[in-house]
């Protein structure tokens, strides 16, 4: 040993170079689209495709700054993922997709609040369900009966309000 302090090695962070080209994409995604775009600027310069093309900017500034960020190893750490809460909430949105037509939206909506619940760690889904059908049947019956826009009803809903 000759005395000195050994740095660890710096590592290619290959998950934020894919956020990078992610980031790329979009940005490129966006200026491909604004460029479509009529430029209706007039006067002033500013139209239509001005704020895209500022976002888009914005995003290939980000994905360069995270790209170099990944290439120098300059991000901390990351702490193990758990992919369970995130299956969880996927699980109940598929769910609601699936359920929506059927079963209508207080029952579909209830069941996405129940697995969403679970998913940041409430267990009893014998309370959470009825207490996400409760809260879902009140904004259905905001937005069906009082704001007159369409949500899909089920038994739940057809049951207090029978169409006419």
């Amino acid at each position: 040993m000759t005395g000195k302090f050994f740095e660890p090695q710096r590592r290619l962070d290959r998950a934020a170079l894919v956020i990078a080209f992610g980031l790329a994409v979009v940005a490129g995604v966006m200026l491909w689209d604004s460029a479509r775009l009529a430029d209706l600027g007039g006067y002033s310069g500013v139209g239509p495709a001005s704020v895209p093309r500022v976002v888009a900017a914005v995003l290939l500034l980000l994905a360069v700054w995270t790209g170099i960020a990944a290439f120098r190893g300059d991000f901390p750490a990351r702490p193990r993922q758990d992919p369970g809460p995130v299956l969880w909430i996927v699980a109940g949105l598929a769910l609601q997709l699936l359920l929506l037509h059927v079963a209508g939206f207080s029952i579909a909506t209830g069941i996405l609040f129940a697995l969403t619940a679970r998913a940041f760690g409430k267990r009893n889904l014998a309370l959470t369900l009825p207490v996400g059908i409760a809260l879902s049947f009140v904004v259905w019956v905001v937005f069906s009966q009082l704001l007159m826009l369409h949500l899909p009803a089920g038994p739940l809903e057809l049951l207090f309000f029978q169409k006419g």
